[in-house]
């Protein structure tokens, strides 16, 4: 049974886990270095315990006790209480969700143990803003994608606001790390993926309009410079969403990356 703890300094040692979650810098380093990541809001902690993260501690103001109790009561973790002020002290911004939860990461599997069930996946290159990453992952998993690849330079699934925007998806969508961005789509296409390169330029196919694959995967760029030169020439083909009539016409020549995400996640499933 978990352990209640009553804290009331928001610098108490016990809490570092928590401290500063707003600076992004200190955040990457002290996760990191600990392994851990964290859960924001009754929901998401629930969907992170239930997907088998290790907890190492919560921390709540008294109002969600009671709401958690039948998750706590299967914890063998300290979970510390405070007033809302501290709690907003400790966290450097009001946590509106109440509740907050330190777990441990577990070891990332290989794209090969990723994919190697999988038919529909995305893979994402250099998409380093957390959330687009977190609502990818939203969009993925909720169009019944099968898994997600992650270039080395793309944004942590795993950081608290990833997590809070996938609404725990990040949970529930397996994936993994290419080793390397050069050569990543390589190993991809020899394991039987179509590679589908999703890009606005007018002379790309339309998205539906691409043959039958048994295996495919769709390539996601940034939001501001897109896929890179070497991955669209990588690809198998290069597909866009077509816009609108009057698009042009509004100064509309494309949709954000995570609009784009889930209309192209709808095909791929659909095909």
């Amino acid at each position: 049974m978990a352990r209640l703890v009553h804290v009331s300094d928001p610098n108490d040692p016990r809490l570092a886990d928590y401290m500063r979650l707003r600076d992004v810098n200190l955040r990457r380093s002290l996760e990191a270095e600990h392994g851990l990541f964290l859960a924001e809001g009754e929901k998401v902690i629930r969907r992170a315990v239930g997907a088998g993260y290790p907890v190492r501690s919560l921390l709540m103001a008294p109002r969600w006790a009671e709401p958690l109790a039948d998750l706590l009561d299967g914890l063998d973790a300290p979970v510390y209480v405070t007033d809302e002020q501290t709690l907003e002290g400790v966290a450097g911004f009001p946590v509106h969700r109440g509740a907050l939860a330190s777990l441990a990461r577990l070891p990332l599997p290989s794209v090969a143990d990723v994919t190697a069930a999988a038919r529909r996946i995305v893979v994402c290159e250099d998409i380093v803003d957390h959330t687009n990453v977190g609502a990818i992952f939203r969009c993925a998993a909720a169009l019944g994608v099968d898994a997600a690849v992650l270039a080395p330079r793309c944004a942590d699934p795993l950081y608290r606001r990833s997590v809070k925007v996938s609404m725990g998806a990040v949970f529930a969508l397996p994936y993994a790390r290419l080793a390397d961005r050069r050569d990543g789509l390589a190993e991809l296409r020899d394991r039987g993926f179509q590679l589908l390169a999703l890009t606005p330029a007018p002379d790309a196919v339309p998205i539906d309009e691409v043959g039958p694959a048994e295996r495919r995967a769709l390539l996601l760029g940034s939001e501001g410079d897109g896929l890179s030169s070497r991955w669209l020439h990588e690809a198998d083909h290069r597909v866009r969403i077509p816009m609108g009539e009057t698009a042009l016409e509004r100064g509309v020549d494309s949709l954000n990356v995570v609009a784009a995400a889930a209309i192209a996640c709808y095909s791929l499933t659909r095909n």
